[in-house]
């Protein structure tokens, strides 16, 4: 990623107010995938004045342009990440709701492996694993 959220909000011409702003730079320094209510939380520490209305219109906005991925992994919760971070696939803690963002060389060619089998070439994907520890505390 050689840009920040707010600078490929400008290049794709947005209006970038100060909250919006506020929230690109609040997304930008997050390496979880908060959900608009967290965002909303930590929006608000830096500007008292950002309402979560505002947070959902700005997640909307910065998604439909392309600068947000959305992600849902069955907890009805929208999560959003960077959609210019580094490749990665999902781990679902399915007890405590965390998510472990990994990378698996092994699955990667697997996956263009069996893309070819069935006569595609592999332009993308998304992986997310659900499960459980294996060790109950």
């Amino acid at each position: 990623m050689t840009d920040t959220i707010i600078a490929r909000c400008e290049a794709k011409g947005l209006r970038m107010t100060g909250q919006r702003r506020t929230i690109a730079q609040v997304l930008q320094q997050s390496d979880d995938h908060p959900d608009v209510e967290a965002l909303y939380a930590r929006a608000s520490k830096v500007d008292s004045g950002i309402s979560i209305a505002t947070v959902y219109r700005t997640v909307k906005l910065f998604e439909e342009a392309g600068i947000l991925d959305r992600l849902e992994f069955g907890d009805g919760r929208a999560r959003y990440e960077d959609a210019e971070r580094d490749h990665h696939d999902h781990l679902i803690d399915m007890q405590s709701g965390e998510v472990i963002e990994f990378v698996d060389p092994e699955i990667e060619v697997l996956q263009e492996k069996i893309a070819a089998k069935l006569g595609y070439k592999l332009k993308g994907h998304r992986l997310e694993l659900y499960g459980v520890p294996l060790k109950q505390d």
